[in-house]
């Protein structure tokens, strides 16, 4: 039995090489991997509250992984409904919260780490909502430290991000690159498994469990569409020139400092010169310079655009349309 790094750093380097991943449902016998996932959430907060049934963490043995495996080898284990709750928005609406039971936490763990491992390469530079070493702060930074001179933003909210998750287009995109039939079909059941509200069973026809453990991963691989999208598309048609030409008004200020410097007026000298901080060396309006620049953090995503008005009106139309077509969503919010 090949240890848990082993196993993942071998999925991460197909995942780096494009290449597909065969018999991934074999890595679910792997004691290994469970133990892994094991010690990555016995802390969590939600691990000693109960789902459908009394089952948390406590009492979690090796018995237990070993039925569990058991149950996923004959192909007979099967998702338990998840128990709904609600928690409060700082709107004061609620969010629906999807509480497991214990078992299937840590096998929808055990996914995780497989589907990250493998996908977490591929995903774009410009993702950085639940990756490991980013976040909110690594994407402000990447906005701080390469946006200058953007002149607009258009900003977008993906609306139900995800509660409207399509699980065929999503059992798809994974069948891209996974061919195990076994292991999307575990998959499918894990999405298809429902919830119990008021103990009545409701069905989920679409959209991942928020409070999943493998959500944040599934929604991520869905919306890996619209960041190609972007990149391979949207930007490429609004980058225009290598760099902004010259500023006029900042040359005609340094021909000016060189005229008074050569007569020895110094007082008009040190004006012009601090008339001269106030103006950028290069021209802001160059017609023939464009840049579009993007970041997404889960459900928000953030479009920079150096360049005229109406263009950053056609890009917001476009990221509109986009949202739906690539990915599923409505994009109520886009806005420059």
């Amino acid at each position: 039995m090949q240890s848990a790094e082993t196993v993942l750093d071998v999925i991460r380097e197909r995942g780096r090489k494009g290449l597909p991943l065969e018999r991934l449902y074999r890595q679910l016998f792997n004691r290994e991997l469970f133990l892994l996932a094991y010690g990555r959430i016995y802390s969590n907060a939600g691990a000693m509250t109960p789902g459908v049934t009394r089952e948390t963490v406590d009492g979690m043995s090796l018995a237990k992984i070993d039925t569990i495996i058991g149950a996923l080898r004959s192909e007979t284990y099967r998702w338990s409904p998840a128990r709904r709750v609600y928690v409060p928005k700082k709107d004061g609406r609620r969010r629906p919260i999807g509480m497991p039971p214990w078992s299937d936490k840590i096998v929808a763990e055990v996914v995780r780490l497989l589907l990250e491992a493998y996908y977490n390469v591929r995903f774009s530079d410009h993702s950085h909502g639940f990756r490991p070493g980013r976040g909110c702060h690594t994407a402000l930074r990447e906005v701080a430290n390469t946006w200058t001179g953007t002149t607009w933003f258009v900003e977008g909210d993906l609306a139900d991000y995800f509660g409207s998750l399509d699980h065929e287009i999503l059992l798809s995109i994974l069948a891209e690159h996974i061919h195990d039939g076994r292991f999307l079909q575990l998959i499918d059941r894990m999405l298809k498994a429902g919830y119990l509200e008021d103990w009545r069973w409701n069905a989920t026809l679409s959209g991942a469990p928020q409070g999943g453990v493998a959500s944040p991963i599934l929604s991520n691989i869905y919306l890996d569409r619209f960041d190609q999208w972007v990149e391979q598309q949207l930007i490429p048609e609004y980058n225009v020139g290598r760099r902004r030409r010259p500023n006029p008004a900042y040359q005609w200020t340094n021909s000016k400092i060189r005229t008074g410097t050569r007569r020895g007026d110094k007082e008009k000298v040190s004006a012009l010169r601090r008339e001269r901080r106030s103006l950028p060396s290069l021209d802001p309006y160059d017609p023939g310079y464009r840049r579009l620049r993007y970041v997404r953090y889960c459900d928000d995503f953030l479009l920079g655009f150096a360049g005229p008005k109406h263009e950053a009106e056609e890009i917001k139309e476009k990221a509109r349309h986009s949202c739906v077509m690539n990915s599923g969503w409505s994009c109520p919010n886009p806005r420059p």
